[in-house]
């Protein structure tokens, strides 16, 4: 059951133009959907997308080659680096 068909709890209230209304009412029509619906599916489906877009990182060949030789290259520590670990041990208490 997706989220647009279960039981609903939350309200979400919009003021429109009366143009955007009359468009979303023809769309939901065209559909085969009531208004609310038509909103809520549409509106998750762009939630989803936006979502995704965030969390996954695409790279094309050539970054993607470069990313993971990036990983797999051993670390190197400078003085900075082991003088940051150092001072970390040293104010944290709880480990």
């Amino acid at each position: 059951m997706d989220a647009a068909s279960r039981s609903k709890t939350e309200r979400i209230n919009l003021r429109v133009q009366s143009s955007a209304k009359e468009l979303i009412m023809l769309a939901a029509v065209f559909e085969g959907k009531t208004v609310s619906n038509f909103i809520l599916t549409s509106a998750l489906k762009c939630a989803e997308k936006t979502v995704q877009d965030h969390q996954i990182l695409t790279l094309n060949a050539k970054d993607s080659k470069s990313f993971f030789e990036a990983l797999s290259a051993p670390v190197r520590f400078n003085s900075k680096l082991t003088a940051a670990f150092g001072e970390y041990d040293k104010r944290v208490i709880a480990k």
